[in-house]
């Protein structure tokens, strides 16, 4: 009697980790970039923060709206917009369908998980592991908007782990491809609430984040409207026209998200 060959596992399968290896790269590549630039503008040197340190004068409300902490911020925002868009960029090619440069498909995990260390790492100025603040301290809500950036890089994270086992064909059920769009819900509620202390300008970082917002849910939304609309003919394996405008109108509203990022002030 025949043995039946067994499928190799998802973790044999020589694309999962020369993918996996590539998303590595692309992050560290990313990390390392992004520390250099932080350290040339002298944002997170030893000698800056023990600076701070012995002056503690400029507690948080003093680093709100100061020259540095608008500098700061609005890199932030801008580096987390170029994410999205690479992010929806991947979103608009699959729900076009296009089949070139497959190897793009990566770009989404990447970006997810690049943008998920720099916020737990870089996200705010005073938090653990670069500021003064300890780790119980920066997760403790003493400051929300502060940990809100950290729980923003734990979804972000997550979320890309996720999209990168989705790619690699270890998970395939839906509730799988249902995290992203449900990130942007989530996130999007959370944009409504995220105050940034004693801001100058506050009102108009508001209206940005509200904007932010209802771009996010309205992606989410068009996204599980689209994938919950069924095929009208059983046989009818693509998807009506309906459907993947839905999924097309998804990921204009994550680019679009990106871009307001990237021209983010607090000027």
């Amino acid at each position: 009697m025949s043995v039946p060959i067994r499928k190799a596992d998802w973790w044999f399968k020589p694309n999962f980790w020369l993918h996996g290896i590539l998303v590595l790269a692309i992050n560290c590549l990313m990390m390392f970039g992004i520390g250099d630039f932080l350290l040339a503008n002298g944002e997170m040197s030893p000698h800056h923060t023990n600076g701070h340190a012995q002056n503690h004068s400029m507690v948080m409300g003093q680093w709100e709206g100061s020259p540095e902490g608008i500098a700061y911020s609005e890199f932030n925002h801008a580096l987390a917009g170029i994410g999205v868009i690479l992010v929806g960029l991947t979103e608009l090619r699959a729900a076009m369908g296009w089949q070139v440069w497959a190897w793009s498909r990566w770009v989404l995990p990447a970006s997810l998980i690049g943008s998920g260390v720099f916020l737990l790492i870089w996200s705010d100025h005073e938090a653990w592991p670069i500021g003064s603040w300890t780790l119980a301290e920066t997760f403790s809500g003493r400051d929300p908007e502060m940990l809100q950036h950290k729980l923003f890089g734990l979804l972000a994270l997550g979320v890309g782990l996720v999209e990168w086992c989705l790619r690699g064909e270890r998970f395939q059920h839906v509730f799988w491809r249902a995290l992203l769009p449900g990130f942007a819900l989530i996130g999007g509620l959370m944009l409504f609430s995220h105050m940034h202390g004693p801001h100058p300008a506050g009102h108009q970082i508001q209206v940005h984040h509200n904007v932010m917002g209802t771009l996010a849910l309205a992606g989410g939304l068009a996204w599980f409207a689209g994938e919950l609309m069924k095929p009208s003919h059983p046989v009818q394996t693509y998807d009506p026209l309906p459907r993947s405008g839905l999924k097309v109108l998804w990921a204009v509203l994550v680019i679009s998200i990106g871009i307001q990022l990237l021209f983010y002030s607090e000027a």
